[in-house]
């Protein structure tokens, strides 16, 4: 039985390309956003990818760059859930400001600890440990049983939402989970074993397939 579950990271938003935190707030997507999306379908079409069901977050960036992986495999009709709980993390009193603007308000030191570290949250958000505790839990309710039970399945939401499963996926410390890349529309391929474990993956953004072990 193939056990595959799909995470994408959303193409490049109007707030990624201005450089603002952008939590929970709404922007589209760039054209280049688009087009990552677009790509991210074409290589799972020459994966020999195709889905069962899929999930994405409330936010229309990870939306569409769902409905355009989608699109690019001719699969439109296939179920999409869509949950809050696979948002991205919420910057608090950052959200909308400029990167170089926070650290003029805040400082470069503090910034930068809100930023890079595991528990520490900015003012009125969330840490990526609240990111973890929020979306780890939805994702063995409602996103693995499907995987486990055959269903090729693909999660679409945002770097830090998407970080907090793969820290459990690949074992992950904090420290190593703070560290791991992922890329605008680049998918990580996953194969699962039946306890639920990880026998390899693959991020289409590099080259390596990698056993866990």
């Amino acid at each position: 039985m193939s056990r595959r579950l799909v995470l994408v990271r959303h193409g490049q938003s109007e707030w990624n390309l201005k450089n603002l935190f952008t939590g929970w707030k709404d922007p589209d997507l760039t054209e280049k956003g688009v087009e990552e999306a677009k790509e991210a379908g074409r290589r799972l079409k020459a994966e020999g990818v195709n889905f069962d069901i899929a999930f994405t977050s409330k936010l229309i960036r990870a939306q569409r760059t769902n409905q355009l992986i989608l699109s690019e495999l001719g699969q439109r009709g296939v179920k999409t859930i869509e949950d809050e709980a696979l948002n991205e993390r919420d910057y608090g009193e950052l959200t909308g400001l400029n990167k170089d603007e926070a650290r003029k308000t805040w400082g470069e030191g503090r910034v930068l600890l809100w930023r890079r570290s595991y528990d520490v949250p900015p003012p009125g958000g969330e840490s990526l440990k609240d990111t973890v505790a929020r979306a780890l839990p939805y994702f063995v309710r409602e996103i693995l049983p499907h995987v486990l039970s055959g269903r090729t399945t693909l999660v679409t939401a945002h770097g830090n939402s998407l970080r907090a499963l793969i820290m459990t996926l690949e074992r992950l410390t904090p420290d190593q989970l703070l560290k791991r890349e992922l890329f605008t529309g680049a998918p990580v391929i996953y194969e699962m074993n039946a306890d639920s474990t990880i026998a390899s993956f693959r991020d289409l953004a590099g080259p390596a397939t990698k056993k866990v072990q």
